[in-house]
């Protein structure tokens, strides 16, 4: 019956809406099956994860782990197990912690309805032992009202000083572009709107001077360039950065513990980055420092504008989980075969390395599945570039396959 109308929650706003079956089936429900979860029904956090509350979302500028939070798409607190929500955070939480970690909380969103109480707030501060607060570097806290300020303020006999001092505050969507590409986040539409109603109540501030002209492109230009106009490959057609970075961790880097897994001075990479864009030479052997060359071989990666393992394979990557285990090595082989010659090149030169990183694992505690972990994000990521959970736990698990079979995968 066309007429007949039905009551639902709204997954970003939590607000109970009454719509004509019609209308619901064209766009809440496709909507609803297009941001399914990632886990299986018969998962014990599956009834937390569909919320979509707590996201993963690649690599920010610091080359850290960013996990996202939404207030927006709690809903209110009687439909919400806040126990389960707390566990399943430290459940995410788990699989990051081992490496430095950015956390941002849109709170647009948070209302009477939804909020939790101040007992469960406490407590689930006190739950985040040092294990989760060693490597979070820092808590972007995005549209801040006075509530969430005052919270702080009440909280602060039991913050450390040194927790204290990672929070921040973030008015504007724009100003955390300092901090991780806002593309690459699955940001609620409710917060996308808030942003665009405060931004639209400032006063326009009068044009001072007119803007500059549109820089021409630097002729020695290393990240963000398409990888079949790079720079300056060698014959291989392995580009500079990647061999400098690689060269320079294969010497230095093999036994440092948690490579890859620390972040490195935002300066310093911005410096280095410059450099390279300018044509000089960057010594890495000089500089000496092993964090340092890994967060710009996965800037490197994590900047160009296709990922290593391009758009093309985005769809079987994420579906590579139904491959029987007996034949991935061959379907592996069979997908990297479409690559550009120069794509295929760089990617077997990386995963080659990886492995020789693996190898020593006992002492650098980066094996497969971590190095997986790290660098999933960088490879691979959908053409409108936003990460989630349910796209990241295949792609991880996709190199992971990729480094332990690399041996059959790339054969001579």
């Amino acid at each position: 019956n066309s007429t007949q109308s039905f009551v639902y929650v709204h997954s970003d706003t939590g607000q109970v809406c009454v719509q004509k079956q019609e209308t619901l089936i064209e766009t809440d429900i496709s909507a609803h099956l297009n941001a399914a979860t990632h886990l299986s029904m018969n998962d014990p956090f599956y009834d937390i994860a569909r919320h979509q509350i707590v996201e993963v979302a690649g690599d920010d500028n610091f080359g850290r782990k960013v996990i996202v939070v939404s207030a927006c798409r709690m809903p209110p607190t009687h439909e919400l197990n806040h126990h389960m929500l707390l566990q399943y955070l430290k459940h995410t939480l788990d699989q990051y912690v081992e490496s430095d970690y950015t956390l941002i909380y849109f709170h647009t969103g948070l209302t009477s309805e939804n909020k939790p109480s101040l007992s469960w707030l406490r407590d689930a501060y006190r739950e985040f032992d040092r294990k989760y607060k060693k490597n979070i570097k820092a808590l972007y806290i995005v549209h801040p009202t006075m509530f969430i300020k005052t919270l702080l303020i009440l909280f602060k006999p039991i913050i450390s000083f040194k927790f204290g001092r990672k929070i921040n505050y973030i008015n504007y969507l724009s100003e955390l572009e300092d901090v991780v590409k806002c593309k690459q986040l699955v940001i609620p539409s409710r917060v996308k709107e808030y942003d665009e109603k405060i931004r639209a109540s400032l006063k326009p501030t009068p044009q001072v001077s007119p803007p500059a002209p549109a820089k021409t492109p630097l002729p020695h230009k290393q990240f963000g360039v398409p990888l079949s106009l790079w720079k300056n490959p060698d014959q291989e057609g392995i580009p500079l950065v990647m061999r400098d970075t690689v060269g320079f961790l294969k010497e230095r880097g093999l036994q440092t513990e948690g490579i890859f897994r620390r972040s490195a001075n935002i300066t310093l990479v911005r410096n280095i980055q410059n450099k390279y864009n300018s044509g000089e030479v960057v010594d890495f052997f000089q500089l000496d420092d092993v964090h340092l060359a890994a967060v710009i071989l996965k800037t490197f990666l994590r900047e160009l504008p296709e990922p290593l393992l391009t758009f093309q394979l985005y769809t079987d990557v994420v579906n590579f989980h139904n491959v029987k285990s007996s034949t991935q090595a061959s379907e592996i082989r069979t997908m990297l075969q479409t690559l550009p010659k120069e794509n295929y090149a760089s990617l077997k030169f990386l995963i080659q390395f990886l492995v020789q990183v693996s190898a020593q694992s006992e002492v650098n505690k980066m094996n497969n599945n971590n190095l997986a972990v790290v660098f999933g994000p960088n490879l691979m990521w959908g053409q409108d570039a936003a990460m989630t959970l349910r796209a990241i736990g295949p792609i991880n698990n996709f190199i992971r396959t990729l480094l332990d079979q690399h041996s059959q995968v790339f054969v001579p």
